[in-house]
Formats: C-alpha cells, structure tokens, sequence
C-alpha cells in the first residue's frame, strides 16, 4: 500500500500548487506525470517542464519504507476534485499500475518508473539569498506582469527583471511599447543581482503566493533561482540576456498633470468603447484646466470625454494605445496620480504623487 489511509482534500492542495505547469502533450510522457515522494516527512508532489520544477509537501505521519511512483497530474487532479469533499483515499501501486480508492470509486492508472523523472539540476552556487513577505512579493509582481511581452523574438523581453541593489528590490517589465517599474525597501542590505524570470515563472508564483505576511525565501544564481514559501519551493532557470537598460527609458518631464485615479481609469474606459478595435488609439488634448480624451473607429463614431484640472503647462495633442494606458492605472491603488508629458513624439510617464517606487512608461502612437 503506498499511501493507506489519507484525507482527499489533503492530497488535492499540494497537487494543486504543482499541476499549473504540467501540459498533456509533452515530447516526453513522463513530462505530464507528477512524481508523488513517501518520505519521512509525508508526502512530496514534484513536476517539471525541464524549465521550473515545483515541489509540495504535505506533512503526515506515514508507515512503511520510502518509496515513489509517477502518474499523470492532470488525471489525478481530475479524479481528486470529482471525489466528494472529505473523502478519506488510498493509493496502492501494484504491476506498473496506481489503485485510487475513496467510498465506493475505484480507478487504475498507469505509472511510469520514479527513476526516469527529471529532477532539474541545481544550480544555486554562490546564490543571493534574501527573505520579503509574500504579500509584498505578490503585488510587486502583479505591479509588472502586465507589461512583459508575450513569444516576442526578443526572448529576454518575456519575463520580468528582478533586481536586487543594496537596501532594494526591484522589478521591471517591457514589451517594447511600455515599461513598468516597481520598487521596494529591504530591511537588509543585499550585493547587487540582476535576473530575468520567465513569464510561466511569474505566472506561476502569481498563482501560488498568498497576501499574507508569511515570509518567502529568494535564492538567486546566474542560471537559476529558487523561491520557497509555506510547503513549497519552485526552481526555475532564468533568461540568458541582456535587459535593456531601464533607466535610460524613464523620461524626465517637466509637463505634469495630477488627477484623480478613478475618474481617469473611467473615463478612458469609456472612451475605449468606441476606439478602434484593431489600434485601440485614444487622444489626449491637454489644455489649460482641461484634460480632452478623444476616440473614433472606422465606422466615424466617436467618443469624447472632459475632465477639469488644474493643468498649467503647454497644450499637447498626442496618442496612446488605451489598453497600455488602462493597465497600469488598473494597477495602481492610490488616489490619485500623476501624467508626465513631454512633445507629442515623448513617452508618457504615470506615477503616484509624492513618490518614487512606482513608474509607468507608455511610448504615443499615430492617430
């Protein structure tokens, strides 16, 4: 018997932090299987993409000698969830197979050999390490995952840049069209580390880490890192390549315009309606005490929307994609904020007033 007696929904939550990775068609079979541990601390579900690997322990008192077998994850998953709520489950391996019981339910799966599953190879030599709540590591991360790029040729463009400076953390995101910058003061002082974690990496921790004050440890290497929190540690490569220098991207403008964040993000919600569906193009007209935002589609319909100020500078017409723009105003959870503008040919820069932990820079567009 490999697992006599065990709670389904204590089976289904370790599972259920490893699964996200795993896809059903892999070049390799055992790709799709979780690997499932007996060890002496409980039970270990482990899967892999020979990019990230995601390991999750469940803590239980088990009898019998260490053992493992490994099974396709999403079929397990599915038989788990369908199994009524505090069901108490067997496992049994017996002849290549994996007996699962619970109630009156039986069903057989195949295995393949624990030996043939492909643990990545560490590679955490000489690793940074640092520690910062989950919560903090969430909505730092939820503060760019919007903004990285999505299969561009760019290949380091598909993550995000994780940086660690001093008494700093930061994260940058780009596709090439807009950047987002965050960053966040560390109770320690750290040498300085640069690496890029891929897009499934975010992803994935998006998924898994909690907004609680639990803490998360960061271990960060040249070609690897390793993220552990509550049972669970994710190891993941990260991107071989040069990030474009972020700094050099983040205008410097004298042109600023403080407004209310909810009134703005409806607004241009508004405005997007009529836009056109293929550009998404708004523009901005920015007048004295007044802050116009226009949009037309093909069709010659339109949308305009005012919004009063206390804007002094000089008058500027200039375009922008509106997604861009509604992205990171969704992303920010202050009052209000502050639009940076410089010519019609100049980025716009979108921060919070009075500081400097947060950044958004959106390139116009010809409308």
């Amino acid at each position: 018997m490999f697992i006599k007696q065990i709670d389904r929904n204590d089976l289904l939550k370790p599972l259920q932090a490893v699964v996200g990775i795993v896809e059903r068609k892999q070049p390799l079979p055992i790709l799709s299987n979780v690997l499932i541990k007996r060890n002496k601390d409980g039970v270990q579900f482990v899967t892999t993409d020979l990019e990230i690997q995601i390991e999750a322990q469940f803590k239980v008192e088990l009898d019998g000698a260490e053992s493992a077998i490994t099974i396709s994850a999403k079929k397990l998953q599915e038989i788990l969830r369908a199994i009524p709520d505090n069901s108490i489950v067997s496992l049994d391996d017996q002849d290549n197979r994996l007996l699962v019981k619970a109630n009156k339910s039986r069903f057989s799966l195949q295995t393949l050999p624990a030996q043939d599953f492909p643990m990545l190879t560490e590679q955490l030599v000489g690793a940074a390490k640092l520690q910062i709540e989950q919560g903090v590591l969430r909505r730092l991360l939820s503060s760019v995952q919007y903004a990285m790029a999505q299969q561009d040729i760019r290949y380091y463009l598909n993550g995000v840049l994780l940086v660690i400076d001093g008494t700093s953390i930061k994260l940058i995101a780009t596709d090439g069209h807009r950047l987002a910058f965050i960053s966040e003061e560390l109770k320690e002082s750290y040498k300085k580390q640069e690496v890029i974690l891929s897009r499934k990496t975010v992803n994935e921790l998006l998924k898994l880490l909690q907004d609680t004050e639990d803490k998360v440890q960061l271990e960060l290497a040249e070609k690897q890192v390793r993220i552990s929190f509550a049972d669970v540690v994710l190891t993941s490569k990260v991107i071989d390549g040069k990030f474009p220098d972020y700094n050099r991207v983040i205008p410097t403008h004298s042109n600023h315009l403080k407004l209310d964040r909810l009134t703005l993000l409806q607004a241009l919600q508004r405005a997007a309606i009529l836009s056109n569906e293929k550009f998404r193009g708004v523009r901005l007209l920015l007048t004295e005490k007044n802050l116009r935002i226009i949009s037309s589609n093909s069709e010659q319909e339109e949308a305009q929307e005012d919004i009063e100020n206390d804007y002094q500078g000089a008058s500027l017409d200039i375009g922008f994609n509106v997604n861009y723009l509604l992205d990171g105003i969704n992303n920010i959870s202050t009052q209000s904020l502050v639009l940076s503008f410089g010519d019609q040919n100049s980025s716009l820069l979108i921060t919070i007033p009075d500081k400097d932990d947060y950044k958004y820079v959106v390139m116009p567009m010809r409308i």
